[in-house]
């Protein structure tokens, strides 16, 4: 049994997340997502919760036929030690999944198997994109798995958003 470990903030969970869990499930039996900056919230590059986003991810994934493992990990300030981190609050896992290169070069230096994907339809599925188009009421659903509309909609994460982002672009 081989299980995978992908990371992301998930700010929040949309399409190219997903094609990427459809990427790694051709590879792995289970897989762990770690659930980056768990303790931010509130905030424009932040929005939602670690609840909310473990919320996205399991009901974006429920059809899949992979056992998933949604793991909150909170951001370490020192890169040295950040791997370790990682492990201490996941399960354990035999191959990493990233296209950030710190990350890639983290888990190099750890001796952890890491493997890239292609990123899918990045110039538009990327979370600042995704972010500013729901700050400005622009079409945003079509972008992220039907689950996660709801969970943004139950979260009031628009409201949620446009408030943050007006409070943050004033300077306070």
């Amino acid at each position: 049994m081989t299980r995978g470990f992908y990371i992301g903030r998930f700010q929040p969970f949309h399409n190219g997340h997903y094609s990427m869990v459809e990427r790694i499930a051709e590879d792995v039996d289970e897989l762990v997502l770690g659930i980056g900056s768990a303790g931010d919230s509130h905030s424009t590059r932040n929005p939602f919760t670690a609840g909310e986003r473990i919320m996205m991810i399991t009901k974006s994934l429920v059809d899949f036929d992979l056992v998933t493992y949604a793991v909150p990990i909170e951001d370490l300030e020192r890169n040295s030690v950040w791997v370790s981190h990682v492990q201490s609050m996941s399960p354990d896992f035999d191959i990493a999944y990233s296209n950030n290169p710190l990350v890639i070069q983290l888990f190099h230096e750890a001796g952890v198997d890491v493997r890239q994907s292609p990123m899918f339809n990045r110039e538009v599925l990327e979370g600042t994109e995704l972010r500013e188009r729901m700050i400005d009421d622009e079409d945003w659903e079509g972008l992220v798995p039907d689950p996660v509309v709801d969970v943004v909609e139950e979260a009031n994460g628009i409201e949620r958003l446009q408030m943050v982002n007006d409070s943050d672009s004033n300077g306070t």
